[in-house]
């Protein structure tokens, strides 16, 4: 199946249907991948100063929005993803006591209106699965639903311009290229480049610690 997919150049499988939101794999993988993200989730809150809401794009299993809600006791979280992603995620608001804080949003990020005024936008491990002009329209459309000032939080495997290092970065690139029509992990390049096209003119790229991921933080 890899050499038909290389070969190929873009992935064998039903692509559409493993981005399907409707999917229930993704019920078992917001329950699987949630201890994985913990370090990620601490390091993103850590990064926040003070703010008032925040929108968690493809929440999952809500983690890093709980996280938020934890370390800043003045902050409300809208969580998007369809129902029964959230479902897990408001388990795990509850099981860390900011249920009163978090707030669900059903529906596709793809299709839904993301509102306005937010103080920072949570992007996690979304653009992966998506190429680069659907990237720059979802990155577009964070943009106008953050205050002036307001930040975006991508979090990413991201590979270093030989496209082959670090090796979980260069993995993850041809887990995207098996399974999704034109996803892939972006390099730091490739992000800023989208991240200037849809308006965003400071980027700083962070590694997370204890994690093989990167946070790039936008203004």
């Amino acid at each position: 199946m890899l050499a038909r997919t290389v070969r190929q150049g873009t992935t064998i499988l039903n692509g559409r249907e493993y981005l399907d939101i409707e999917n229930e794999v993704w019920v078992e993988f917001a329950r699987g991948m949630m201890p994985m993200m913990m370090p990620a989730a601490q390091f993103m809150a850590a990064q926040l100063e003070s703010p008032a809401r925040l929108l968690d794009i493809a929440a999952g299993h809500g983690i890093f929005g709980v996280m938020a809600l934890a370390k800043h006791p003045g902050l409300q979280v809208d969580a998007l993803d369809w129902p029964a992603v959230l479902a897990v995620a408001a388990e795990n608001a509850a099981k860390f006591g900011v249920a009163d804080r978090w707030s669900k949003r059903e529906g596709s990020a793809l299709e839904m209106d993301f509102g306005a005024g937010y103080d920072v936008i949570y992007l996690t491990n979304f653009l992966h699965h998506f190429d680069v002009a659907e990237c720059t329209a979802i990155l577009k459309r964070c943009r106008a639903a953050l205050r002036p000032g307001g930040m975006l939080a991508t979090l990413e495997f991201v590979p270093n311009p030989d496209r082959v290092s670090p090796p979980a970065s260069a993995a993850f690139s041809l887990t995207m290229l098996l399974n999704t029509p034109a996803g892939d992990a972006y390099t730091q390049a490739e992000l800023e480049a989208m991240l200037l096209d849809a308006g965003f003119t400071s980027n700083v790229l962070h590694q997370v610690p204890a994690s093989a991921q990167q946070l790039m933080i936008s203004r």
